[in-house]
């Protein structure tokens, strides 16, 4: 699974502490999940959606091959 996390992030002008401040987890975690290391849980992912005024399929894109 993709997410266009660090894109969203970055077209606000926020720095990946002030994400993860936002939606209450960690800077590491942020982190994580941009570089793909880490797929968010679906509360996570539902926040982040949430945040940016978006649904979660906008955010996180699930490829079915994976």
């Amino acid at each position: 699974m993709t997410n266009r996390i660090a894109e969203l992030r970055k077209e606000r002008k926020l720095s990946q502490a002030e994400l993860a401040e936002a939606v209450d987890v960690t800077r590491q975690t942020i982190i994580s999940l941009e570089s793909g290391r880490y797929n968010a849980s679906l509360l996570l992912a539902h926040r982040i959606a949430r945040y940016f005024g978006l649904t979660i399929e906008a955010v996180f894109l699930f490829d079915e091959e994976e």
